[in-house]
């Protein structure tokens, strides 16, 4: 009976129709993460990487401009999980795998595999915690953030005009493993959904993405790494610290439960 009502309740939401503006955004999404895959197919793996920033860009817009419109839907939601395995899991696994991954063979393949995988294992448990989980971090690493790695990880190979292949295809490889680790571990990241850009801030805040826009324009691929590494070493560090904290204060605690009381 629950089924049924739950059922009718999702064909009712759907005869009263969908939001057009957010899901014009998550098809952008879609889109570019569709194209970044027929490049990687034609070799042209700088565009392709160019194309999952580009997606990453109309994904961040699409849930603002639905929080600003007050048009956020479950339609919306289960949209832009698809197009998010799509533009950050299926592309960005692909491009990883025929620009430095083939070579492996079948753990090549695989390790390309367990990126895609972890990735959707990631979105399916953010859909479950949407509405339980502090808003404030994420509860693993967000696939974008993966994917935006990978792709800057690219592009910053061929702007530095690196050549050894070997090189290049193992530390591929481990960037990988670790990426999918992250995105299905426990590990917190910053969602900065805190600073609303729409509303008034701080003169500072303005001055400081002026500034952080320069310096991204002077050098995109050295200064997106950087900024993309720091946010992974961060979260990542951060938890390592809190980890080690309650392990320090729970030991403290057991020792002072287990020290005999002295008789009077």
């Amino acid at each position: 009976m629950n089924q049924q009502i739950k059922g009718f309740d999702r064909r009712e939401s759907l005869r009263r129709g969908v939001y057009v503006l957010p899901n014009l955004f998550t098809t952008g999404s879609l889109i570019a993460g569709f194209y970044s895959i027929i490049q990687t197919m034609n070799t042209n793996f700088q565009v392709a990487a160019w194309f999952v920033l580009i997606a990453s860009i109309f994904d961040g817009l699409d849930g603002k401009v639905a929080r600003l419109t007050g048009t956020t839907s479950r339609f919306g939601v289960e949209y832009d999980s698809l197009a998010d395995l799509v533009a950050f899991g299926v592309a960005p696994g692909v491009l990883m795998y025929a620009w430095a991954l083939k070579p492996f063979g079948k753990l090549g393949w695989l390790a390309a595999f367990l990126f895609v995988v972890c990735g959707a294992l990631r979105l399916a448990r953010f859909n479950v915690q949407v509405n339980t989980v502090e808003s404030k971090r994420f509860v693993g690493l967000p696939i974008p953030a993966a994917a935006c790695m990978v792709s800057i990880t690219v592009l910053l190979f061929y702007h530095l005009g690196y050549t050894g292949e070997l090189e290049r295809r193992i530390s591929v490889l481990v960037l990988i493993y670790v990426l999918a680790f992250l995105m299905v571990s426990n590990v917190s990241f910053y969602s900065f959904k805190d600073p609303d850009l729409f509303k008034r801030q701080p003169f500072g805040f303005l001055v400081g993405g002026i500034i952080l826009l320069i310096v991204i324009i002077a050098q995109p691929q050295v200064m997106l790494f950087a900024l993309m590494l720091s946010y992974i070493c961060i979260g990542t560090g951060a938890y390592l610290l809190r980890l080690l904290r309650l392990r320090k204060r729970t030991a403290k605690d057991d020792s002072s439960q287990a020290k005999p009381v002295q008789p009077d």
